[in-house]
């Protein structure tokens, strides 16, 4: 499985981001403007708690596993993968839904003095943080359940003599 690239969700995020921007201004052009809803942010958030919450329980039972606690319940490897894959999906997702809300931002900070233009300024903003914590979990999540390097240069030899 490969690994989340930065490069690749900074991208995204761009491209979105730039695309959102040049369509907010044609779309205001026409007369109106898309709304960003105030649930934006607010289900980033939801999935950015679910991934944490995830992360943070196959470490604690990673780390009994590896201590070989008792009562350690195990982490079947197939449960793990799809953890990842989530993680890796909500990312990319989270990468162009903020991009999108942040060019929408962008163009309406031009229109801060207008009330419902300045809320849904700040919904935008608040749905870019929101879409960098989901990022942030899926990488911890990522680092959580990736396994250990094999070195066989040092240990192979080790256990071999």
């Amino acid at each position: 499985m490969k690994e989340l690239r930065i490069r690749t969700l900074a991208a995204v995020f761009v491209v979105a981001g730039v695309l959102s921007w040049a369509g907010a201004r044609l779309w205001y052009s026409v007369g109106t403007l898309p709304s960003v809803p105030l649930a934006a942010p607010i289900v980033l958030a939801l999935i950015a708690a679910v991934l944490t919450a995830t992360a943070l329980s196959l470490r604690s039972r990673l780390k009994a596993q590896r201590e070989r606690q008792p009562d350690a319940k195990g982490v079947d490897p197939l449960m793990a993968a799809r953890a990842v894959v989530f993680g890796q999906a909500s990312a990319l997702v989270a990468a162009l839904v903020a991009g999108m809300y942040g060019g929408t931002g962008v163009f309406l900070l031009e229109y801060l003095d207008v009330p419902p233009r300045r809320d849904q300024a700040i919904y935008a903003g608040f749905s870019v943080l929101a879409g960098i914590a989901v990022i942030a979990a899926a990488f911890f999540l990522e680092r959580v359940c990736k396994l250990p390097e094999d070195d066989d240069t040092n240990g192979g030899a080790a256990r071999a003599a």
